[in-house]
């Protein structure tokens, strides 16, 4: 491209993209640089210029370092949501699908074969393990990623038309010499002829299976002969033909099945956006709501390590004075260890998170200096509601299959292979053309001033120049006409037949697909409702646990003081209520993981988020994001 070229294009781009944070500029864009205004008006009808795809943005939006304040990255749900939408780079892998689809439909129609785009869905970044330092939080996808090979997809049943109409001109000059045995046919040992010939030709394909070309051939030729009656002489002729498919090849189902595969392709590749954006914004909130239960881990650590640390100092001062035997010291400095570990265990599940959740909200991921250090807070706490959704089974599936995107998906796959189905088909019968050709034919040229006589006078009739000729071809003085008709059986056919049967098991296929589609969500709907409600069960049931052992604590701690209990069934009680906190910590988070993903098994993901599709295509949210006035402090987990 021409660096003039490339400069515009890059201004437009950088333009576009500073123009406003309110503009919904697309991230995907193709440039057609303004032409120049004499040769652009030229070219237009003809549509030579060249298109150039945008840069690919790497920098993050600017909502991500609005949200830091001194070292913090405050985060709410919703701002996780816009961050996603604008950062991601699995959605925006994501968003290149559609465009590369229409393409293939802009291919199609002017007759070019399908092109393989396919972008699979990729694997969002997970959690990570709650049982101390993860090997595997790297929140990288496992094993998928940009699938788009590019390639031509192979091409069954008879060839699609060329719809883009053809313009053909030769222009040519020459000269001849060519000896001579009988000098008494043209009177000399050496045939020289210079001549210029000129040839237009259009020609245009149709999807009913016609075919037709127009061609225009002008001849001027001069001889060092004396024997033509013109010299120079100049000749011409006007041809149409036109043919027409009446068995194989024939009609728009036929010829433009490719068109509407493609124009499918487009719908599914939008639904493969969808999808992905509903995967990844769900992840991004499972990692955003494990982090928010990760935090009240650390919390619920340090109140259990104050607990222990508090009872050691108990001890030493009534062992000091001969009230506590020493052993009862060390018992409640073991206890004091283990609390410093398993607290040590929860900040690094905090801190790993954090960075699993930075590289899912940024371009750049961790490699930016000023990203790497700052520390996640969230603004927002788990609330669990008093009851679970409760609404007839059957009718959450016949929601979930209206919503979900797998199920149009594989709807598309089975239009497209019916489609493609009647070009198998058609190539099974004969092909049988009905043609025709229509010339003109045109001569002329001045009287030859060294012609000898010997074959007559010169006709008037042909005397005279390229207006002549033209003139004759388009009075039809020489016509010449011809029609008919070919037909070509192919024996056995063995290729076609052997495809026809492919097709009609991959279309079998494609409907079993379907259903199985359909049972999944049958699936998915019943079990994500059982683990709803059974996570709803176990966090009441781990509330409940957890004041039981607040209580118990509080009762055994008076007891002992009284002189009543022993420091081994404090401990004992310190460690219930440790346990049964962190146990209603987790069933939070594991209700909310299951509520997630019983919203992903609805397909109402977007929905329930107030995700548009406008903003995810774009990658840009017009929500401004919101912090509070006073800003909660980050505590619990070192630097």
């Amino acid at each position: 491209m021409p660096v003039h070229d490339a400069f515009r294009v890059s201004l437009i781009v950088f333009l576009a993209g500073a123009s406003g944070l309110g503009m919904a500029q697309p991230e995907v864009s193709i440039v057609t640089p303004r032409p120049s205004p004499v040769v652009g008006r030229f070219l237009a009808p003809f549509h030579l210029q060249k298109r150039v795809v945008g840069p690919v943005r790497l920098t993050d939006s600017p909502r991500l370092n609005s949200l830091i304040r001194a070292g913090n990255l405050y985060l709410s749900a919703q701002d996780v949501i816009a961050l996603v939408l604008e950062n991601n780079l699995d959605i925006a892998v994501q968003r290149y699908g559609p465009y590369m689809a229409r393409e293939v439909v802009r291919r199609t129609e002017g007759g070019g074969y399908l092109r393989g785009v396919d972008t699979p869905l990729i694997t969002p970044p997970a959690s990570v393990s709650t049982a101390g330092v993860s090997i595997n939080a790297n929140g990288l996808a496992a094993g998928t990623g940009l699938g788009s090979t590019g390639t031509i997809v192979t091409q069954i049943g008879p060839a699609p038309p060329n719809l883009d109409p053809q313009l053909y001109v030769n222009f040519q000059l020459g000269h001849t010499t060519t000896p001579e045995t009988n000098v008494l046919l043209n009177q000399t040992s050496a045939l020289t002829n210079n001549f210029r010939q000129f040839t237009f030709q259009y020609s245009q394909q149709f999807a009913t299976g016609t075919s037709a070309q127009l061609t225009f051939f002008n001849y001027r030729g001069l001889l060092n002969s004396v024997i033509p009656q013109f010299n120079p002489f100049l000749s011409g002729y006007l041809d149409l033909t036109i043919n027409q498919n009446l068995l194989l090849g024939f009609g728009r189902a036929v010829n433009n099945r490719d068109i509407r595969v493609a124009k499918t392709n487009v719908k599914w590749a939008d639904l493969q956006l969808k999808l992905q954006v509903a995967t990844t914004v769900a992840a991004a909130l499972d990692l955003y709501w494990y982090l928010v239960s990760f935090n009240d881990a650390v919390r619920v650590k340090q109140q259990a390590l104050e607990t222990s640390q508090n009872l050691l100092d108990a001890n030493k001062k009534r062992a000091a004075i001969g009230a506590l035997p020493s052993i009862e010291v060390t018992r409640a400095a073991a206890q004091v260890s283990a609390s410093q570990e398993d607290l040590l265990i929860a900040q690094t599940n905090v801190a790993q998170q954090e960075i699993v959740l930075k590289n899912a909200l940024s371009r750049s991921g961790v490699e930016r200096s000023s990203l790497e250090e700052v520390h996640i807070v969230p603004l927002d706490h788990i609330e669990i509601p008093p009851a679970t959704e409760v609404r007839p089974v059957q009718d959450l599936i016949n929601e979930a299959l209206a919503h979900r995107v797998e199920i149009e998906q594989n709807k598309l796959n089975v239009e497209n292979q019916k489609i493609l189905l009647k070009g198998t088909r058609n190539n099974l019968l004969p092909s049988l053309q009905a043609f025709a050709e229509f010339t003109n034919n045109g001569l002329a040229g001045p009287v030859n001033p060294a012609y000898t006589g010997c074959c007559g006078a010169p006709y008037p009739y042909f005397i005279g120049g390229n207006g002549s000729v033209l003139a004759q071809i388009f009075r039809r003085s020489f016509p010449n006409y011809s029609a008919g008709l070919s037909l070509n059986i192919p024996f056995r056919n063995r290729q076609a037949q052997a495809d026809y049967i492919t097709d009609q098991l991959q279309l079998r296929q494609n409907e079993l697909q379907l259903q199985r589609a359909v049972n999944q969500v049958r699936v998915d709907v019943k079990t994500a409702l059982i683990g709803l409600q059974q996570a709803h069960s176990r966090y009441e049931s781990a509330a409940a646990a957890r004041a039981l052992a607040e209580q118990s604590l509080a009762a055994e701690q008076k007891r002992f003081l009284s002189g009543v209990s022993t420091v081994e069934q404090v401990i004992q009680a310190q460690k219930d209520l440790a346990e049964n906190a962190d146990a209603e910590v987790q069933a939070m988070a594991n209700y909310t993981h299951a509520q997630i993903t019983f919203d992903l098994a609805m397909g109402r993901t977007l929905e329930v988020n107030h995700i548009s599709m406008e903003e995810a295509v774009n990658g840009k949210v017009d929500r401004p994001s919101s912090l509070p006035d006073v800003l909660p402090q980050r505590s619990g987990v070192p630097r």
